[in-house]
């Protein structure tokens, strides 16, 4: 499997319709969007998991894909770097 960053999300986007956008390539493993912790409105952003083959093309069709008056910005996830401690 592999992951997927969707960026550049409407705030209105639902898991449900990005996985309808990506099921048109092929099977999606899970969707998850991104939310903020302290409000828990959308952040804009999230990730698809797909087989190796599927993402590539659903990658290679939806990238700068007008999404609800916005361009998706969608790339190959890369792994999360670890952060320092936040200190208050």
């Amino acid at each position: 499997m592999k992951s997927i960053y969707v960026g550049n999300l409407p705030f209105s986007s639902t898991e449900e319709e990005v996985r309808d956008l990506f099921a048109a390539y092929g099977e999606v493993g899970s969707v998850k969007l991104i939310s903020d912790r302290e409000t828990g409105r959308p952040r804009g952003f999230g990730f698809v998991e797909m087989n190796d083959a599927d993402a590539d093309s659903a990658i290679q069709a939806l990238n700068g894909k007008d999404l609800g008056g916005r361009t998706l910005r969608i790339n190959e996830a890369q792994p999360r770097t670890p952060r320092a401690p936040r200190y208050a």
